[in-house]
Protein backbone atom coordinates (compact mmCIF):
# COMPACT_ATOMS: atom_id res chain seq x y z
CA UNK A 1 0.00 0.00 0.00
CA UNK A 2 1.93 2.93 -0.79
CA UNK A 3 2.54 6.15 1.63
CA UNK A 4 1.11 8.72 -0.29
CA UNK A 5 -2.40 7.33 -0.76
CA UNK A 6 -4.82 10.08 0.67
CA UNK A 7 -7.47 9.19 3.72
CA UNK A 8 -10.49 9.34 1.10
CA UNK A 9 -8.87 6.29 -1.06
CA UNK A 10 -7.69 4.44 2.06
CA UNK A 11 -11.09 4.97 3.36
CA UNK A 12 -12.67 3.38 0.32
CA UNK A 13 -11.13 0.40 0.59
CA UNK A 14 -12.21 0.18 4.19
CA UNK A 15 -15.62 -0.16 3.10
CA UNK A 16 -14.95 -2.00 0.06
CA UNK A 17 -13.28 -4.70 2.74
CA UNK A 18 -16.00 -4.32 4.97
CA UNK A 19 -19.05 -5.26 2.09
CA UNK A 20 -16.68 -8.46 1.46
CA UNK A 21 -16.59 -8.82 5.64
CA UNK A 22 -20.48 -8.99 5.50
CA UNK A 23 -20.77 -11.18 2.97
CA UNK A 24 -18.68 -14.08 4.54
CA UNK A 25 -19.86 -13.23 7.85
CA UNK A 26 -23.53 -14.23 6.54
CA UNK A 27 -22.06 -16.84 4.61
CA UNK A 28 -21.13 -18.15 7.85
CA UNK A 29 -23.84 -17.38 9.41
CA UNK A 30 -26.06 -19.55 6.86
CA UNK A 31 -23.55 -22.64 7.47
CA UNK A 32 -24.34 -22.38 11.56
CA UNK A 33 -28.15 -22.38 10.63
CA UNK A 34 -27.22 -25.63 8.68
CA UNK A 35 -25.35 -27.23 11.51
CA UNK A 36 -28.00 -26.00 13.93
CA UNK A 37 -30.56 -27.96 11.95
CA UNK A 38 -28.03 -30.83 11.80
CA UNK A 39 -28.14 -30.95 15.86
CA UNK A 40 -31.95 -30.62 15.94
CA UNK A 41 -32.53 -34.25 14.39
CA UNK A 42 -29.56 -35.82 16.46
CA UNK A 43 -30.35 -34.33 19.72
CA UNK A 44 -27.56 -32.37 19.84
CA UNK A 45 -26.45 -29.50 22.07
CA UNK A 46 -26.00 -25.96 20.17
CA UNK A 47 -23.32 -24.97 22.58
CA UNK A 48 -19.92 -26.94 21.99
CA UNK A 49 -17.35 -25.33 24.54
CA UNK A 50 -14.63 -27.32 23.42
CA UNK A 51 -15.51 -26.71 19.20
CA UNK A 52 -15.59 -22.92 20.43
CA UNK A 53 -11.85 -23.28 21.97
CA UNK A 54 -10.61 -24.80 19.04
CA UNK A 55 -11.63 -21.91 16.79
CA UNK A 56 -10.57 -18.95 18.95
CA UNK A 57 -7.31 -20.94 19.43
CA UNK A 58 -6.87 -21.64 15.49
CA UNK A 59 -7.91 -17.74 14.69
CA UNK A 60 -5.85 -16.31 17.66
CA UNK A 61 -2.93 -17.85 15.79
CA UNK A 62 -3.49 -17.16 12.65
CA UNK A 63 -3.69 -13.41 12.83
CA UNK A 64 0.11 -11.96 11.58
CA UNK A 65 -0.83 -8.81 12.84
CA UNK A 66 -1.22 -5.47 13.74
CA UNK A 67 -4.46 -7.29 15.65
CA UNK A 68 -3.16 -9.15 18.95
CA UNK A 69 -4.83 -12.61 18.91
CA UNK A 70 -6.62 -11.44 22.11
CA UNK A 71 -8.94 -8.85 19.93
CA UNK A 72 -9.35 -11.36 17.48
CA UNK A 73 -11.00 -13.35 20.29
CA UNK A 74 -13.34 -11.03 21.30
CA UNK A 75 -14.07 -9.95 17.66
CA UNK A 76 -15.08 -13.83 17.08
CA UNK A 77 -16.45 -14.04 20.26
CA UNK A 78 -19.14 -11.90 19.23
CA UNK A 79 -19.51 -13.34 15.63
CA UNK A 80 -20.44 -16.99 17.36
CA UNK A 81 -22.55 -15.39 19.46
CA UNK A 82 -24.46 -14.06 16.90
CA UNK A 83 -24.60 -17.23 14.47
CA UNK A 84 -25.14 -19.70 17.76
CA UNK A 85 -28.26 -17.08 18.21
CA UNK A 86 -29.58 -18.21 14.63
CA UNK A 87 -29.42 -22.11 15.67
CA UNK A 88 -31.69 -21.73 18.70
CA UNK A 89 -31.35 -18.70 21.48
CA UNK A 90 -29.01 -19.72 24.44
CA UNK A 91 -30.82 -18.90 27.89
CA UNK A 92 -27.81 -18.14 30.76
CA UNK A 93 -28.42 -17.14 34.58
CA UNK A 94 -25.64 -15.77 36.29
CA UNK A 95 -25.67 -14.72 39.83
CA UNK A 96 -26.12 -11.15 40.94
CA UNK A 97 -27.76 -8.34 39.61
CA UNK A 98 -27.01 -6.90 36.35
CA UNK A 99 -23.57 -5.00 35.68
CA UNK A 100 -21.96 -7.34 38.86
CA UNK A 101 -18.43 -9.00 37.50
CA UNK A 102 -20.88 -12.18 37.10
CA UNK A 103 -23.12 -10.60 34.49
CA UNK A 104 -19.54 -9.05 32.77
CA UNK A 105 -18.09 -12.93 32.92
CA UNK A 106 -21.40 -14.40 31.27
CA UNK A 107 -21.49 -11.78 28.50
CA UNK A 108 -17.19 -12.05 27.96
CA UNK A 109 -18.38 -16.04 27.60
CA UNK A 110 -21.19 -16.40 25.86
CA UNK A 111 -21.60 -12.85 23.87
CA UNK A 112 -24.41 -10.30 23.76
CA UNK A 113 -26.69 -12.50 21.37
CA UNK A 114 -27.26 -14.62 24.31
CA UNK A 115 -29.89 -14.24 27.10
CA UNK A 116 -28.28 -13.44 30.04
CA UNK A 117 -30.78 -12.66 32.93
CA UNK A 118 -29.72 -12.57 36.79
CA UNK A 119 -30.31 -14.46 40.08
CA UNK A 120 -30.01 -13.15 43.05
CA UNK A 121 -28.25 -16.03 45.05
CA UNK A 122 -25.76 -18.77 43.98
CA UNK A 123 -28.32 -21.98 45.47
CA UNK A 124 -31.14 -19.76 42.46
CA UNK A 125 -28.40 -20.09 40.21
CA UNK A 126 -28.06 -23.76 40.37
CA UNK A 127 -31.86 -24.34 40.66
CA UNK A 128 -32.89 -22.61 37.12
CA UNK A 129 -30.31 -24.83 35.30
CA UNK A 130 -31.59 -28.09 37.05
CA UNK A 131 -34.80 -27.22 35.97
CA UNK A 132 -33.99 -26.21 32.89
CA UNK A 133 -35.35 -22.53 33.16
CA UNK A 134 -31.25 -21.55 31.86
CA UNK A 135 -29.52 -23.63 29.76
CA UNK A 136 -26.48 -22.30 31.81
CA UNK A 137 -25.06 -20.98 34.93
CA UNK A 138 -22.30 -18.80 35.61
CA UNK A 139 -20.80 -18.85 38.98
CA UNK A 140 -18.03 -17.04 40.88
CA UNK A 141 -15.82 -19.83 42.53
CA UNK A 142 -12.60 -17.75 43.52
CA UNK A 143 -10.68 -14.53 43.70
CA UNK A 144 -6.96 -14.13 43.37
CA UNK A 145 -7.13 -12.14 46.40
CA UNK A 146 -10.03 -12.67 48.65
CA UNK A 147 -10.42 -16.42 47.60
CA UNK A 148 -12.52 -19.01 47.04
CA UNK A 149 -16.41 -19.16 47.24
CA UNK A 150 -18.30 -21.69 49.81
CA UNK A 151 -21.78 -21.37 48.85
CA UNK A 152 -20.42 -22.48 45.25
CA UNK A 153 -18.10 -24.82 46.49
CA UNK A 154 -21.64 -26.31 48.58
CA UNK A 155 -23.76 -25.87 45.22
CA UNK A 156 -21.48 -28.45 43.37
CA UNK A 157 -21.07 -31.12 45.95
CA UNK A 158 -25.17 -31.29 46.07
CA UNK A 159 -25.94 -30.87 42.60
CA UNK A 160 -25.82 -33.44 39.92
CA UNK A 161 -25.20 -30.46 37.13
CA UNK A 162 -21.19 -30.29 35.90
CA UNK A 163 -19.02 -27.66 35.29
CA UNK A 164 -18.89 -26.74 31.28
CA UNK A 165 -16.45 -23.49 31.22
CA UNK A 166 -14.72 -21.35 33.08
CA UNK A 167 -14.07 -17.73 32.71
CA UNK A 168 -11.24 -15.66 34.09
CA UNK A 169 -12.00 -12.06 34.43
CA UNK A 170 -9.88 -9.25 35.41
CA UNK A 171 -11.44 -7.15 37.85
CA UNK A 172 -11.29 -3.50 37.49
CA UNK A 173 -13.19 -0.91 39.60
CA UNK A 174 -14.26 2.46 38.40
CA UNK A 175 -15.58 5.44 40.56
CA UNK A 176 -19.13 5.98 38.95
CA UNK A 177 -21.63 9.16 39.48
CA UNK A 178 -24.16 10.53 38.04
CA UNK A 179 -22.29 13.58 36.58
CA UNK A 180 -18.85 12.20 36.36
CA UNK A 181 -17.57 15.09 37.95
CA UNK A 182 -15.51 14.61 41.79
CA UNK A 183 -16.25 17.93 43.11
CA UNK A 184 -20.05 16.47 43.29
CA UNK A 185 -19.07 13.42 46.04
CA UNK A 186 -20.43 12.99 49.31
CA UNK A 187 -20.42 9.57 49.40
CA UNK A 188 -18.52 7.05 48.07
CA UNK A 189 -20.08 3.63 48.44
CA UNK A 190 -19.79 -0.12 47.26
CA UNK A 191 -19.70 -3.99 48.04
CA UNK A 192 -16.83 -4.47 50.91
CA UNK A 193 -14.70 -6.38 48.67
CA UNK A 194 -14.61 -3.81 46.12
CA UNK A 195 -14.18 -1.49 48.73
CA UNK A 196 -11.85 -3.33 50.70
CA UNK A 197 -9.82 -3.33 46.72
CA UNK A 198 -10.01 -0.10 46.51
CA UNK A 199 -9.01 1.08 50.06
CA UNK A 200 -5.64 3.14 49.22
CA UNK A 201 -6.87 4.84 46.32
CA UNK A 202 -10.12 6.61 47.75
CA UNK A 203 -8.12 7.73 50.89
CA UNK A 204 -5.40 9.24 48.90
CA UNK A 205 -8.29 10.93 46.13
CA UNK A 206 -10.75 11.28 48.59
CA UNK A 207 -10.12 11.34 52.15
CA UNK A 208 -12.71 13.68 53.89
CA UNK A 209 -15.44 11.66 52.14
CA UNK A 210 -18.01 9.34 54.01
CA UNK A 211 -17.15 5.57 52.82
CA UNK A 212 -20.38 3.16 52.95
CA UNK A 213 -20.93 -0.75 52.32
CA UNK A 214 -24.06 -1.85 50.38
CA UNK A 215 -24.98 -4.88 49.49
CA UNK A 216 -23.52 -5.36 45.99
CA UNK A 217 -21.45 -3.05 43.31
CA UNK A 218 -24.75 -2.90 41.60
CA UNK A 219 -26.65 -1.76 43.87
CA UNK A 220 -24.00 1.30 44.60
CA UNK A 221 -24.61 1.72 40.90
CA UNK A 222 -28.19 2.03 41.33
CA UNK A 223 -27.67 4.26 44.06
CA UNK A 224 -25.42 6.53 42.11
CA UNK A 225 -28.47 6.49 39.37
CA UNK A 226 -30.44 7.83 41.82
CA UNK A 227 -28.47 10.25 44.18
CA UNK A 228 -25.88 13.11 42.50
CA UNK A 229 -24.13 13.24 45.47
CA UNK A 230 -23.21 9.43 45.60
CA UNK A 231 -20.17 7.59 43.63
CA UNK A 232 -20.29 4.36 43.28
CA UNK A 233 -17.16 1.37 42.77
CA UNK A 234 -18.56 -0.90 40.28
CA UNK A 235 -17.69 -2.38 36.87
CA UNK A 236 -17.37 -0.59 33.27
CA UNK A 237 -20.72 -2.21 32.45
CA UNK A 238 -22.30 -0.21 35.16
CA UNK A 239 -21.78 2.84 33.25
CA UNK A 240 -23.70 1.46 30.06
CA UNK A 241 -26.21 -0.34 31.96
CA UNK A 242 -27.09 2.70 35.15
CA UNK A 243 -26.45 5.65 32.76
CA UNK A 244 -23.48 6.71 34.43
CA UNK A 245 -20.29 8.33 34.08
CA UNK A 246 -16.44 7.81 34.61
CA UNK A 247 -14.95 10.06 37.64
CA UNK A 248 -11.61 7.44 37.53
CA UNK A 249 -11.18 4.15 36.20
CA UNK A 250 -9.11 1.21 37.26
CA UNK A 251 -8.81 2.37 40.73
CA UNK A 252 -7.57 -0.96 42.35
CA UNK A 253 -5.22 -1.05 44.82
CA UNK A 254 -3.44 -3.93 42.94
CA UNK A 255 -3.55 -4.72 39.39
CA UNK A 256 -3.32 -8.64 39.75
CA UNK A 257 -6.88 -8.76 40.73
CA UNK A 258 -8.30 -11.92 39.11
CA UNK A 259 -12.02 -13.67 39.92
CA UNK A 260 -12.78 -17.10 38.33
CA UNK A 261 -15.86 -18.30 36.98
CA UNK A 262 -17.78 -21.53 36.27
CA UNK A 263 -20.18 -22.40 33.71
CA UNK A 264 -22.77 -24.97 35.19
CA UNK A 265 -25.00 -27.15 32.91
CA UNK A 266 -26.14 -30.72 32.12
CA UNK A 267 -23.33 -31.49 29.75
CA UNK A 268 -20.47 -33.32 29.50
CA UNK A 269 -18.05 -31.14 27.59
CA UNK A 270 -15.91 -33.13 25.23
CA UNK A 271 -11.69 -32.72 24.90
CA UNK A 272 -10.42 -30.29 23.57
CA UNK A 273 -6.77 -29.63 22.90
CA UNK A 274 -6.40 -28.15 26.90
CA UNK A 275 -8.69 -29.21 29.71
CA UNK A 276 -9.06 -29.39 33.09
CA UNK A 277 -10.96 -31.99 35.64
CA UNK A 278 -12.28 -30.60 38.79
CA UNK A 279 -13.42 -33.52 41.27
CA UNK A 280 -14.25 -33.41 45.07
CA UNK A 281 -13.33 -36.35 47.82
CA UNK A 282 -13.16 -37.12 51.54
CA UNK A 283 -10.70 -40.24 52.67
CA UNK A 284 -10.85 -41.41 56.04
CA UNK A 285 -8.78 -39.89 58.89
CA UNK A 286 -5.27 -41.17 58.95
CA UNK A 287 -1.95 -39.93 59.20
CA UNK A 288 -0.60 -39.53 55.51
CA UNK A 289 -3.88 -40.21 53.94
CA UNK A 290 -3.60 -37.15 51.45
CA UNK A 291 -0.64 -37.81 50.69
CA UNK A 292 -1.41 -41.15 49.90
CA UNK A 293 -4.84 -40.29 47.72
CA UNK A 294 -2.25 -38.07 45.46
CA UNK A 295 0.10 -40.05 44.42
CA UNK A 296 -1.36 -41.55 41.43
CA UNK A 297 -1.62 -38.23 39.58
CA UNK A 298 2.85 -37.83 40.77
CA UNK A 299 3.42 -41.73 39.36
CA UNK A 300 1.43 -40.21 36.19
CA UNK A 301 2.77 -36.84 35.86
CA UNK A 302 -0.83 -35.10 36.09
CA UNK A 303 -0.44 -31.48 36.91
CA UNK A 304 -2.82 -30.53 39.89
CA UNK A 305 -3.14 -27.15 39.93
CA UNK A 306 -5.66 -26.44 42.90
CA UNK A 307 -6.79 -28.23 45.86
CA UNK A 308 -9.16 -27.16 48.40
CA UNK A 309 -10.48 -28.38 51.82
CA UNK A 310 -13.89 -27.82 53.17
CA UNK A 311 -15.15 -28.95 56.25
CA UNK A 312 -18.21 -31.65 55.96
CA UNK A 313 -21.39 -30.33 57.51
CA UNK A 314 -22.67 -32.01 60.85
CA UNK A 315 -19.17 -33.72 60.80
CA UNK A 316 -16.91 -31.97 62.78
CA UNK A 317 -13.06 -31.80 61.66
CA UNK A 318 -13.90 -33.90 58.65
CA UNK A 319 -12.85 -32.82 55.40
CA UNK A 320 -13.98 -32.76 51.59
CA UNK A 321 -11.01 -31.96 49.45
CA UNK A 322 -11.72 -29.98 45.64
CA UNK A 323 -9.31 -31.02 43.60
CA UNK A 324 -8.53 -29.35 39.94
CA UNK A 325 -6.01 -30.88 37.50
CA UNK A 326 -4.94 -30.72 34.08
CA UNK A 327 -6.22 -33.30 31.72
CA UNK A 328 -10.01 -34.54 30.80
CA UNK A 329 -11.02 -37.31 32.41
CA UNK A 330 -11.67 -39.28 29.00
CA UNK A 331 -8.24 -39.27 28.32
CA UNK A 332 -6.34 -42.62 29.41
CA UNK A 333 -3.71 -41.36 31.67
CA UNK A 334 -6.59 -39.18 33.87
CA UNK A 335 -8.97 -41.77 33.83
CA UNK A 336 -6.86 -44.64 35.25
CA UNK A 337 -5.33 -41.71 37.96
CA UNK A 338 -8.86 -40.94 39.32
CA UNK A 339 -9.72 -45.04 38.97
CA UNK A 340 -6.71 -45.41 41.19
CA UNK A 341 -8.14 -42.57 43.82
CA UNK A 342 -11.53 -43.26 43.69
CA UNK A 343 -10.58 -46.89 44.95
CA UNK A 344 -9.87 -45.16 48.70
CA UNK A 345 -12.54 -42.19 48.70
CA UNK A 346 -15.34 -42.65 51.33
CA UNK A 347 -16.84 -39.89 49.09
CA UNK A 348 -15.94 -39.08 45.36
CA UNK A 349 -17.51 -37.08 42.80
CA UNK A 350 -16.30 -35.81 39.36
CA UNK A 351 -17.42 -31.81 38.64
CA UNK A 352 -16.73 -32.03 35.69
CA UNK A 353 -14.16 -32.46 32.41
CA UNK A 354 -14.05 -28.57 30.00
CA UNK A 355 -11.64 -26.41 28.42
CA UNK A 356 -9.01 -24.35 30.49
CA UNK A 357 -10.25 -20.67 30.50
CA UNK A 358 -6.09 -19.70 30.71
Amino acid sequence: MSRNESVDVLRKKIDQIDEKVVNLLNDRAALALRIGQSKSLSNQEVYAPNREEEIFRRLSGLSRGPLPGATIRSIYREVISGCRSLEAPLHVVFFGAEATYSHLAAKEKFGSAAVLRPSATIPEVFQEVTQERASFGVVPIENSTEGVVAHTLDCLVESELQICGEIFLDIHHNLLSRSGRAQDVRRVISHPQALAQCRGWVTAHFPQITVEEVASTAHAAIAAKNDGSVAAISSALAKEVYGLEFIATNIEDRSNNITRFFVIGKMNTKPSRRDKTSLVFSAKDKPGVLHQMLQPFARSRINLCKIESRPIKNKPWEYLFFLDLLGHREQPVVKKAISLLEKNCVFFKILGSYPSGR
